[in-house]
């Protein structure tokens, strides 16, 4: 499976975005898919997470009502809707899928989008 992501960028805090993370190379309904965010000198951090039919999500409690997941299984990709965004938020995001719905573990997940820069400013 190959995960390709967009969106991400410079914003301000109080600001939305939205990344997207396209999947090939296999059928995306096998997939639960995670987002992740790391910053430098740190371990990388789980978001949330969606299972395969996108009936259920997952967020940590610091993005808790302020991010969405969401999935489009016809489309082959995943998203990550942001709003209200903080500095704290700044970091690399990954997309990630795994064969288990909510996995918050770095290694339950074999395929890796290359990641995408968030930046917000205060």
């Amino acid at each position: 499976v190959q995960l390709v992501q967009s969106g991400g960028g410079l914003v301000q805090a109080g600001a939305s975005l939205r990344l997207s993370c396209a999947a090939s190379g296999g059928a995306f309904s096998n997939w639960a898919m995670g987002w992740f965010r790391q910053v430098p000198g740190k371990e990388r951090e789980f978001v949330g997470a969606i299972s395969f039919t996108g009936s259920m999500t997952y967020y940590v409690d610091s993005v808790k009502g302020r991010f969405t997941i969401s999935r489009d299984n016809a489309k082959n990709t995943v998203s990550l809707q942001m709003t209200s965004l903080k500095p704290e938020d700044t970091a690399v995001y990954y997309c990630a899928a795994g064969t288990a719905w909510y996995q918050p573990r770095t290694h339950e997940y074999p395929y890796w989008g290359q990641g995408t820069q968030v930046t917000v400013s205060l």
